[in-house]
């Protein structure tokens, strides 16, 4: 017997039953364009629609060893013909993405006509609608540059799916050079909470803006995860916080006003964000005007001002014009300031945040207030903030807990 596609499309019988339990079709889930709110384009996703009309993902039976590889070659295939056919009803800018296997290209002869590319002219579609998603899985590592650059010649785009997790080696980013990166949606959302996986991934968001890649923010469920997102520079967020993939289209302006209240959301609470900052950069000023005295009298600590009102307050120390610890750390100790003499000798303009402050501080002569990062000794997130002293001669330095002051402000 053979299942009938919408628009006519047959779906002939397969060997392998287990494969072809029930009507296999395409749905469509939208990307959201971060500077519109309106839909620039749709992923195709394959689902089995079972006899209650229930929809099933076939993205189990492709981890499934025991369904054969030629019977799940031909289900991706026809699913993608449905859903180029189906890419006429959608508005002509659009684009339409569709995902390739590296195990699929493996089984390619060299210079053998590409399948998908094939499909594209049977259909009508111009290459230059649609983005074929590279998967992170293993396999023809050496055929992926020539299929990718037949497909970049034919005009259609390449991205890197599940972008930061499983096979996702920066050596194939260079040797493709794709034009979109998809983070991988676990990754992504973790790092969405916080932590360290959250600057890997603002890592991994600056690699693809140097290299002249879009982002795109799979998995994006939550409104912290569309701010994580935001902050990033994704170009383009797809998820269940706007639409589950559907069999037929949404109207392209379908979530502009819902997107438009949610970025006003977000500027307003980076506009708060910055507002404390100010407040930081206010308090670190009064703070320097109380220790610099002390500093240029080279007094004792024992004469250090009263600092009660700087509870996020971690420790302080000077450093000459090179960046050399010139005084021991004086660090608060269950509130008690005591020195440690360790870093004594130690050159630290080398780090990023500190040479950022000899350069600022000496030209301006200004505070200077590093960007936050994670102290390797005390493993919390801080910030460094440095005023030169002594017509110039010393830099004093303080480190501030990030995450106490920002609960105080």
């Amino acid at each position: 017997m053979t299942c009938q596609l919408p628009n006519g499309f047959p779906f002939p019988p397969l060997k392998d039953a287990s494969v072809t339990d029930g009507q296999p079709i395409a749905c469509f889930q939208p990307f959201i364009d971060t500077a519109t709110g309106r839909i620039a384009g749709i992923e195709a996703l394959g689902r089995l629609r079972q006899a209650d009309g229930e929809l099933r993902s076939v993205g189990p039976l492709f981890l499934d060893p025991k369904n054969s590889p030629a019977a799940l070659r031909r289900l991706d295939r026809l699913i993608r013909e449905n859903a180029l056919q189906r890419l006429a009803e959608a508005p002509d800018d659009w684009f339409l993405s569709l995902n390739i296997s590296p195990r699929w290209i493996s089984r390619l002869r060299p210079g053998q006509p590409l399948p998908s590319l094939k499909q594209l002219e049977r259909q009508g579609v111009p290459a230059e609608r649609i983005v074929f998603e590279i998967t992170e899985l293993g396999g023809a590592s050496h055929r992926l540059p020539e299929v990718v650059a037949r497909y970049r010649e034919a005009g259609a785009r390449i991205a890197i799916d599940d972008f930061g997790a499983g096979y996702s080696q920066l050596d194939r980013v260079l040797a493709l050079q794709p034009d979109i990166l998809k983070l991988d949606m676990r990754l992504f959302q973790a790092a969405a909470r916080g932590g360290p996986s959250g600057e890997v991934v603002k890592a991994l968001a600056m690699m693809a803006e140097k290299t002249g890649c879009w982002i795109i923010a799979e998995g994006v469920e939550t409104e912290a995860e569309l701010d994580f997102a935001l902050e990033c520079g994704a170009r383009y967020v797809q998820g269940y916080l706007f639409a589950r993939a559907e069999p037929d289209f949404f109207p392209a302006d379908a979530f502009v006003e819902r997107f438009a209240q949610l970025r006003d959301r977000y500027v307003h609470d980076k506009l708060a964000e910055r507002a404390r900052g100010i407040v930081l950069r206010q308090q670190l000023l009064e703070l320097m005007g109380i220790l610099k005295p002390w500093a240029e009298a080279g007094a004792a600590p024992g004469q250090l001002p009263s600092l009660q009102r700087y509870p996020w307050l971690l420790r302080l120390y000077q450093c000459d014009r090179q960046g050399t610890q010139v005084s021991p750390n004086l660090e608060r100790h269950q509130g008690q300031w005591r020195e440690d003499a360790r870093y004594l000798g130690h050159n630290w303009s080398w780090r990023p945040y500190f040479y950022q402050l000899l350069a600022e501080g000496w030209e301006e002569r200004r505070l200077s207030v590093s960007g936050t990062y994670r102290d390797a000794t005390t493993n919390q997130y801080c910030l460094t903030a440095g005023q030169f002293v002594d017509n110039g001669r010393r830099l004093l330095l303080v480190d501030v807990d990030a995450a106490s002051f920002q609960a105080k402000v």
